[in-house]
């Protein structure tokens, strides 16, 4: 059932895609005529809260997002290969394969282009919300609290939105009036400090006025609590403290015109004390809120004696797709009227009947070095497992019964697909995984399982639009119980911007920056590698299986788990490709030629050969969006980013 804050949303996003914007950063507030009839009163007013929301909602397609798309995590057909997108817009996959301009940037939020947002649009509103809040004369004192919070947290997150893009940002505190000169319009951009300070600043103003927890779910589902700017708040100051905003080389010289520096030169190790004091914070407001890392809850009709190894898999898919309301992990998602609605992208066909109908296409590929990323079943990296065989990860085996809940029982694939973590398994479909769900949940044994290879195979390519470019498919964004067979009945879910898992992996990054004993720091990464069903640190890289066994003793090298930890937890989910920006380490992952499996070959001999894709492009520059140069010569107050 749709709650009719939901439906309302939708009807505003659906309004506000027809306002256009002007090709500089506008200021100024749009309908000002009509400002004293939407807060004549409480309802007018409440509907004008939610167009603060309109803008949030339509965040609802991960493709959109420059973390999805331009992390590597998943790759999408180039022009020369797919001719209909089919509600895919493919601009940000794109970007990695050399297409970003200053003259008409791809992903464009700061001007509401190719693919983006308008965002300082949504600020703007958010700022009339607050300029306003105290006409309507029958909206309650404590309803006014909320809404004034809930609001500023929403300034604070748009304007992060477009801090992780551009870095220093204007900061649009307050609408200019509609007499303001061309002059005063012409707004320049704030200091690296200066904008997380205003950010956190909203946020800790906003946080001891909005609820711990919705309480009516039917109704607010979605709604801003103080569970979820407390965490966001700590992933600013996480972001801000990570050594692309800390004291970047980089960007030494970067300054306004006025000659005003943009970026500290200075690395500040207080900013990882602020992000583990934001991390805890949150964390103890989770724990007040009752949230808890997800367990796998089944439904009426499956059998009764699932094996654990599959009630592993089904837990790590459903912390990502079960719904929000019974989802005890889930702090925070995108909640549009329908869920995430393109499942069909990161669908393999499993059934004749899906061959003969191609409806889902399945064209979010994993590249083969997103799936090296996942641990062996002993918790530790493929290539620092004596008892996994890197070497010859490659080379051809056939699965016995024992692997028959991963691994389709008697089919030839390759060893890398075996004594994999159950992470892999539940987050990336491949050529003789086995897919329990799809409308078959009477026998485990008997599961689906895909068929990739050549033009024959079930899931294999079957034109230009309907292909997966590397024979790997992100199933962790597909519910287990949508089901493709002749049509797709879909079941939704919400797409998730923060788990609980995620905070706990911040914590220990901070912790660890911060430069606390490893003691302190794994019992947060152990958490998650637990509900994961594999050792802990200590326990893993100690053992006699690994090759570095003191690697999380140091520093850096716990850094290192970390990081993969992170990478592993929260593939497909945005946040990796974030991480990797301000962590400095994207540019390494892209000096490598994204590759793929021969998906043409019938025969597994010759499918099971790694293809180049195609090789990415990613320089320095990179690590920022540049702003639109039209807008250069219109603002002449704004700079460009360094290298643009």
């Amino acid at each position: 059932m749709k709650s009719s804050y939901s439906k309302f949303l939708y009807a505003v996003v659906l309004a506000m895609s027809i306002i256009s914007c002007k090709k500089y950063l506008n200021v100024t507030p749009d309908n000002v005529g009509t400002i004293d009839y939407a807060f004549r009163n409480r309802n007018e007013a409440e509907n004008y809260l939610f167009s603060c929301y309109s803008t949030l909602q339509k965040f609802q397609y991960p493709w959109l997002d420059a973390g999805f798309a331009t992390s590597g995590e998943i790759v999408y057909p180039g022009p020369t290969e797919i001719t209909d997108n089919q509600g895919v817009n493919p601009v940000g996959f794109n970007i990695i394969r050399g297409t970003q301009t200053a003259n008409n940037p791809g992903l464009n939020y700061w001007d509401g282009a190719e693919g983006g947002e308008a965002i300082f649009k949504a600020i703007r509103r958010c700022n009339t919300m607050l300029e306003n809040i105290n006409k309507p004369i029958d909206l309650g004192d404590s309803e006014k609290k909320r809404w004034i919070a809930e609001v500023k947290f929403l300034k604070a997150y748009y304007h992060f939105y477009l801090f992780r893009m551009y870095g220093p940002i204007p900061i649009t505190d307050v609408d200019l009036p509609i007499t303001s000169s061309t002059e005063e319009v012409k707004v320049k951009r704030k200091p690296v400090d200066s904008v997380v300070n205003y950010m956190v600043h909203l946020i800790d103003e906003a946080a001891p006025d909005l609820p711990l927890q919705i309480q009516n779910q039917m109704q607010e589902l979605g709604r801003i609590t103080s569970v979820i700017a407390l965490s966001v708040k700590a992933q600013i100051l996480m972001t801000a403290a990570s050594p692309l905003f800390n004291g970047n080389p980089d960007y030494a010289g970067f300054s306004n015109k006025d000659g005003q520096q943009l970026f500290s030169q200075q690395v500040d190790p207080k900013k990882w004390d602020l992000a583990a004091d934001a991390c805890a914070k949150a964390l103890d407001a989770c724990t007040r809120a009752g949230l808890s890392l997800h367990t796998f809850i089944p439904t009426a009709n499956m059998p009764s004696n699932l094996p654990d190894s599959l009630k592993r898999v089904l837990t790590l898919q459903t912390a990502v797709t079960e719904k929000w309301e019974i989802n005890s992990e889930l702090i925070w998602a995108i909640n549009p009227v329908y869920g995430y609605g393109k499942q069909e992208r990161a669908m393999p066909r499993l059934t004749p009947a899906s061959a003969a109908n191609l409806v889902a296409q399945g064209t979010f590929a994993v590249p083969i070095a997103e799936q090296e990323l996942f641990y062996t079943e002993n918790g530790l990296p493929i290539d620092e497992d004596k008892t996994w065989d890197y070497r010859n990860r490659y080379a051809l085996r056939t699965s016995a019964n024992a692997d028959r809940f991963y691994v389709h029982n008697g089919y030839e694939t390759v060893n890398a697909h075996f004594k994999r973590e159950p992470r892999f398994y539940s987050s990336i479909a491949f050529d003789g995984g086995v897919w329990y769900g799809n409308g078959v949940l009477n026998d485990p044994s008997n599961a689906l399982y895909v068929q990739a290879r050549g033009t024959s195979g079930i899931a294999g390519p079957k034109d230009v639009s309907h292909l997966n470019i590397s024979g790997y498919w992100p199933k962790k964004l597909v519910n287990y119980l949508t089901t493709y067979d002749r049509d797709i009945t879909w079941v939704d879910f919400h797409y998730p911007l923060m788990r609980l898992s995620d905070l706990y992996l911040m914590y220990a990054e901070a912790l660890n920056e911060q430069g606390k004993a490893y003691g302190e720091v794994l019992p947060y990464i152990d958490k998650v590698r637990q509900r994961a069903g594999i050792p802990g640190v200590a326990e893993a890289w100690t053992s006699a299986l690994s090759t570095n066994p003191s690697k999380y003793t140091s520093k850096t090298g716990l850094r290192q788990i970390i990081h993969q930890e992170r990478r592993i937890e929260l593939a497909f989910e945005t946040v990796p490709g974030w991480d990797l920006r301000r962590w400095k380490e994207l540019q390494s992952v892209m000096s490598k030629p994204m590759q793929g499996w021969s998906i043409y070959d019938e025969q597994s001999v010759n499918y099971y050969r790694a293809r180049t894709l195609f090789v990415p492009v990613f320089n320095t520059k990179d690590y920022l969006w540049p702003i639109k140069s039209s807008n250069l010569p219109v603002n002449t107050n704004l700079v460009q980013n360094p290298y643009w």
